[in-house]
């Protein structure tokens, strides 16, 4: 399923349906493996889409000079999807 690039919201539903079949302990080996693999790359590529994402706010707020503001509101909304990751 993770063959093509989903959207962020996409893949971290995809890794929440992952989690929770590898947690149901009712999987052959091979499926549960085959199953952490893909997690394995939804999780980089979320990690990726987010830094880019990061990389382009960031470019925002210095291009309208409100760096300190971009600062504080970036971090809170990293703050808020670690905690979505736990």
């Amino acid at each position: 399923m993770a063959a093509k690039q989903m959207k962020f919201q996409e893949a971290m539903k995809r890794l929440d349906e992952i989690v929770a079949l590898l947690n149901n302990n009712e999987l052959e080996l091979e499926e549960a493996m085959s199953l952490f693999e893909e997690g394995l790359k939804l999780s980089a590529q979320c990690e990726k889409q987010l830094k880019t994402l990061k990389y382009e706010y960031e470019h925002i707020c210095i291009n309208k000079k409100n760096i300190k503001k971009c600062e504080t509101k970036m971090d809170q909304l990293m703050e808020v999807n670690q905690d979505d990751g736990e």
